[in-house]
């Protein structure tokens, strides 16, 4: 499918695999999309700026690098941060279209629906988007699919005239005559309110005045104040809505001067935010925050999940906002249809896009049209190619074939360059990933043969030896056992599973008689130069190991996504626990768990917990996991103690012996093995010997014993 992306100023079509339903989502052909003047089109310029103009800009984003040209040196540094600059950004965050894929989780929703939706990242400029079904609104019977696309524009709207809260007769001024001022002020109009429009461009202060703007005033030739002071009686308004956008300090400061004593101010736009107190406390003028569509706004569990609030305590959410806003488009209550003057085609977005953008242009919008399918398509378009064929230079056909599954930041920034330097044995020939431009950004990079949005794509792709497999972690189990039953090797990250109903399918598969594939799980910290060194030590050893092991895990907020997928213990305790039996070559004999108490829920129990494992040989290790501790704390510390020899290892950068002499190593990143346990791997692969780099059981006593932490 066409893509829009923004890449250095410019806004482009790009090919990309078009997404697959979600559980929680609806596919939906896109018929139309919204171009705002506002957000897309400030976005867009700064995709042109330099690395250094934007790390001077975002002080947070100097740290990130710092912290990366720390871990990867210089070049690699560089290299990384402008590719992705460079790989582009997806745009757009209101469409219209017809419904074609329906989640299994949804209802309410039929094939064929005309709907609108919304959601930055989510509703883009494309042919065909993914949207949770809470940011997908049905669009009233006879309401053109042209209006409908602006619903985003129009829930943002409403929300600010839903802070503004005014009565029947009172006084409203907007200050801004873009889009989202015309169609507050026709929402405000509708609501029985009084309305003054102030903008500096003369032509839309007659387009606030057509749709019912009392007043117009421009303070580029009035002074706005004076004028709002005498058209109130002295008083000055009940509120300002703010829905320009501007840098300047100037023109919030006239808002608080504008307003009556006890008035509110309403951000929805953008401004300088330099706020002067003698503009606002002699009057007690109140400033208000407008999050864009309405309550339910940056929540997870209502936007991603589905999950409503209730209508007796939240009558507005930004579905209901948005589905009341189509109501009043079909009403005829509020109007767009007028100011639509031109579509372009999604091969023609960078023409949109400069139109919207020229010196002095009158268009409040631009939208894009990408064509109404007819209904005998629709089952057609569900089936469509999700799979882009790349250039790719051919290679030995010795060469162990990847398909990798999942493009996340460790992905990306760990696993993938590994890969990258043991191209000698590999091959990185497919990417899947559940956003195509992702998919189609890292396969160009890594010269993979194809992208796809369909992780079916690659596990029956005949010529992929080994399935990686680096998704969140309540999808490791069912990609895992498809891949081996198509007869793939895999490696996927940690966690095997994040239950017993999802571990125990894989155990049964390799239960069973004939040859099998090889299975791998993350668990790299065996394969670390440190940890092996320490083994060489401790093979020889006479005694059972006594070992302490520390995590200084750091704090996670909670409704972090891992909570729901097995927990952090399932996710990343399992490297320690497969560490120990890595040292005792033991099966467990038992285990004894003490978890903290907090006084307060900012720490949650299950993040600060005390592991003894009582291993069959005898050896004893001890785990602390805890969240508690200071983030410039070094974050892995382990003791071994044996035979009356002790082993330090502090964070994987530095090794030391007591009473044995071990090669004393120093590093000044944490070398965890992730490079390393690759290496294995395909060696393994590479010689046919079906030799596992850990074995079946430790794995899964690993995985089961993770489940009771």
């Amino acid at each position: 499918m066409l893509q829009a992306v923004v890449k250095k100023g410019k806004v482009i079509a790009e090919t990309v695999p078009a997404p697959i339903v979600s559980s929680d989502g609806l596919l939906i052909k896109v018929v139309n999309s919204c171009i705002s003047a506002g957000t897309e089109v400030s976005n867009v310029a700064k995709s042109e700026r330099s690395l250094i103009k934007i790390a001077l800009e975002q002080p947070e984003k100097i740290k990130k690098g710092l912290d990366l040209l720390k871990t990867k040196g210089a070049r690699a540094t560089y290299d990384e941060i402008k590719w992705v600059k460079n790989s582009g950004t997806p745009t757009g965050y209101s469409i219209s279209g017809i419904i074609i894929g329906i989640g299994e989780n949804i209802k309410g929703f039929r094939l064929g629906d005309k709907v609108a939706a919304a959601g930055a990242s989510i509703a883009n400029h494309a042919e065909y988007v993914d949207v949770p079904a809470n940011l997908v609104m049905k669009i009233p019977e006879g309401l053109g699919f042209q209006e409908a696309s602006t619903v985003t524009l129009g829930g943002i709207a409403m929300q600010g005239v839903r802070r503004a809260d005014l009565r029947f007769g009172e006084f409203a001024v907007v200050v801004g005559a873009g889009i989202l001022g015309i169609l507050s002020i026709q929402m405000l109009i509708a609501s029985g309110v009084r309305v003054i429009a102030v903008d500096i461009n003369q032509n839309r202060l007659s387009t606030a005045k057509k749709v019912g703007a009392e007043a117009i005033i421009n303070p580029l030739k009035d002074d706005q104040v004076k004028l709002i002071m005498n058209l109130t009686g002295g008083f000055g308004a009940d509120a300002v809505l703010f829905v320009a956008a501007t840098q300047s300090n100037d023109p919030l400061s006239e808002a608080f001067k504008s307003c009556k004593r006890k008035g509110k101010v309403v951000l929805v736009g953008v401004s300088g935010m330099e706020i002067k107190r003698a503009d606002i406390y002699p009057k007690e003028i109140d400033f208000l925050i407008s999050t864009s569509y309405g309550p339910g706004r940056y929540d997870k569990n209502y936007e991603e999940k589905g999950i409503d609030y209730p209508y007796a305590y939240v009558r507005w959410t930004e579905k209901r906002n948005m589905s009341e806003y189509l109501r009043m488009l079909n009403s005829g209550e509020i109007r767009v249809s007028p100011y639509v003057t031109t579509t372009y085609s999604i091969e023609n977005v960078q023409k949109a896009f400069e139109a919207i953008n020229k010196p002095n242009h009158d268009q409040l919008f631009v939208l894009l049209d990408y064509g109404e399918p007819k209904k005998e398509q629709i089952e057609k378009l569900l089936k469509h190619n999700r799979k882009i064929e790349l250039i790719r230079i051919d290679e030995p056909n010795n060469k162990i074939k990847i398909g990798l599954i999942g493009v996340g930041n460790f992905a990306t920034g760990v696993h993938l360059p590994s890969i990258a330097d043991l191209s000698e044995h590999v091959s990185i020939y497919a990417i899947a990933n559940r956003t195509g431009l992702k998919a189609t950004n890292v396969a160009k990079r890594y010269g993979a043969k194809y992208a796809t949005s369909k992780m079916e794509d690659l596990i029956s792709d005949q010529d992929i030896d080994l399935i990686f497999i680096t998704t969140r972690h309540d999808s490791h189990a069912s990609l895992v056992l498809k891949a081996l039953k198509a007869g793939k090797h895999v490696f996927v990250e940690k966690p095997l599973a994040v239950n017993l109903d999802e571990l125990k399918p894989i155990k049964d598969f390799y239960s069973s008689e004939g040859e099998k594939p090889i299975l791998m799980v993350g668990f790299n910290r065996r394969f670390s130069p440190f940890t092996q060194e320490i083994k060489k030590h401790t093979s020889k050893r006479i005694n059972p190991l006594f070992i302490h092991y520390r995590m200084n895990a750091g704090f996670l907020p909670p409704d972090h996504w891992v909570y729901e997928q097995g927990g952090r213990l399932v996710g990343e305790a399992c490297h320690i626990i497969d560490l120990m039996t890595f040292f005792t070559e033991s099966e467990i004999e038992s285990i004894s768990i003490e978890s903290l108490t907090p006084k307060t829920t900012y720490f949650n129990e299950a993040d600060n917990k005390s592991i003894i494992l009582k291993y069959k040989d005898g050896s004893v290790c001890t785990i602390e996991y805890f969240a508690t501790g200071s983030k410039e704390f070094p974050k892995e510390y382990m003791e071994v103690h044996f035979d009356e020899k002790t082993i330090v290892l502090d964070d994987y950068k530095s090794l030391k012996g007591y009473g044995v002499k071990v090669k004393e190593m120093a590093a000044s990143e944490s070398k965890k093995g992730q490079k390393e346990e690759l290496e294995v791997l395909f060696s393994s692969l590479k010689s046919g010997n079906q030799q596992w780099p850990i074995e079946l059981w430790d794995m899964v006593q690993t995985t089961e014993i993770s489940f009771l932490l």
